[in-house]
């Protein structure tokens, strides 16, 4: 018998708090983005690119959720990591889409676990962490 507790998985009512949320920050910056949210499995559950985004940002902020889902990290605290001589210059994806060391991509963790990773990708490095954080902010 497993004594370990049982932890909500996020939903899809909770990816739609994390987009809407993202949306907002993003907006009150002036900035368009693209907002990608998956599940603890790597799955999508939700995703808006705003028409006026450019395309590219849509695959920015979905590679930066699975950055940050694969290496349970914010993915702003792994750009020195990918330097030459760092722990993951060399390392290997066999993921679909490499990964991507570039701020907006946050994990997301309830009751201690991860259950899944949100990505912003459209305005400047800092902007989309920022937009990230005040998503993740709103479904605590």
């Amino acid at each position: 018998m497993s004594t370990t507790a049982a932890v909500a998985p996020l939903t899809i009512q909770d990816a739609e708090v994390l987009v809407t949320a993202a949306r907002r920050a993003a907006e009150a910056a002036g900035a368009t983005v693209s907002v990608t949210v998956l599940d603890a499995g790597g799955h999508l559950l939700a995703f808006r690119r705003d028409d006026r985004a450019v395309l590219i940002s849509g695959e920015t902020s979905t590679r930066k959720a699975y950055t940050a889902l694969q290496l349970n990290a914010p993915t702003a605290d792994l750009v020195d990591a990918v330097k030459p001589d760092g722990p993951f210059h060399s390392l290997q994806t066999a993921l679909d889409r490499p990964l991507l060391f570039i701020a907006g991509g946050l994990p997301i963790h309830r009751d201690g676990r991860l259950i899944g990773a949100i990505g912003v990708g459209g305005g400047a490095p800092e902007q989309d962490h920022g937009f990230a954080t005040a998503a993740v902010e709103a479904l605590a």
